[in-house]
Parts: structure tokens; sequence; C-alpha cells
């Protein structure tokens, strides 16, 4: 069922005799999208509003992957079908511990160790169960040394990619990974300038 008739235009087209070579003979893609059309279409928009969702970002944590001013597409669904995993960039609320921040505080960085790991930094640069990682993504390496740290249980460690301008798990420890909002791994896109909602240092 469509929502319109195709025009005499188009009946005059499919039956004209100099057209009836080309391959698109029925011209069906000139008619107007029918009504199962419009449902899969929204069922589309539905799709796409319940498990992703667009963000900006505001600050230099994630520089150089991420810049301020970057539009990222959050989606919500992988983490029902797997894990977290290693170079993961998550989107999650500030930590309970964390004071000075709201609840509704969102903030990027990107997984370096996950449950049973073993993390340091020091000498500038990071250490996962004693073998020192190449980073070829972050902007410096880091200036300041942590604790050997170990990831228990339904945690992840998780850093930004600026680690000198970064708050993150060498300040606060293994984040619990119930704190990862809805799930992650974002997509840089280039969109128009919006309103769209803010994520955190």
């Amino acid at each position: 069922m469509s929502f319109l008739r195709p025009c005499a235009l188009y009946k005059s087209l499919i039956t004209f005799p100099s057209l009836k070579w080309m391959p698109c003979q029925s011209w069906g893609f000139l008619r107007w999208p029918g009504l199962d059309g419009f449902f899969r279409f929204l069922v589309i928009a539905l799709l796409w509003t319940t498990f992703s969702e667009i963000r900006f970002i505001p600050s230099s944590s994630m520089y150089p992957t991420l810049r301020v001013g970057d539009r990222v597409i959050v989606e919500k669904a992988s983490y029902f079908f797997r894990s977290p995993a290693i170079n993961d960039i998550v989107t999650f609320r500030a930590p309970d511990q964390e004071p000075g921040f709201g609840k509704d505080a969102v903030f990027i960085k990107r997984i370096v160790a996950k449950a049973g790991d073993l993390v340091q930094v020091h000498h500038g640069s990071l250490y996962v169960n004693g073998v020192e990682q190449q980073e070829n993504f972050i902007a410096e390496r880091p200036s300041y040394a942590s604790d050997l740290t170990y990831v228990p249980n339904d945690h992840v460690y998780v850093l930004g990619d600026n680690r000198n301008n970064s708050y993150d798990s060498h300040n606060w420890g293994p984040l619990p990974s119930k704190t990862l909002s809805e799930d992650m791994r974002c997509v840089v896109i280039d969109l128009p300038t919006i309103d769209l909602q803010q994520v955190q240092g």
C-alpha cells in the first residue's frame, strides 16, 4: 500500500519504447515510500535513540584521539554481548567516591587494564602485568608515577590519552564496571554545531 499512486508521467515513462531497455524498467524507485517503509524508518529511529546517543567533548583529556569540540556517538548495545576490552573508549558516570561531581557527570576514558591485571605507571610508561605498553596514541609520556595496583573482579582501569591532563584511575583507582554508562565505544564523527550533552574530562 502506498500513500500516493503513480502519476501520469510515471505511467508514460514506463511504457515509452526507448526506455524499455533500461535495467530499472519498473521505475519503482520513483514512488513515495509506502506504509511499510514508514514503519521501517520508525523502527530504525527507535533503535537509534535506544541504543546510541551523541555527546560533545568539552575537554582535552582524551587528546589527541578526541579533541575539544569533537562529537562522538556512544553505542549502548555491544556490552550486552561482550565484556569490556582493552583499548575500548568508554563513557561512565563519575565514581561514587569522587566528590565535586554531580551524579549525572559523565567521563570518557580508555580502558588500559581489566580484572586480574596489575597496573603501574613509572619512568614515563604504563606497565600492565610487568610489561611496558607501547602506546602510540597518547599525547605525551606521563610525568607522574603510580603505585602497583591490582584490578579486582568486575573492575577496569581507565586512563585518558592526554595522560598529564586527565582525571582518571591514576587518581581514584580501578573503576567498577557497573558504572559504565550502558556501554561504550565512541566513534568520532564530524557533525554541525548543535546543542549536545557534554562529557567531562
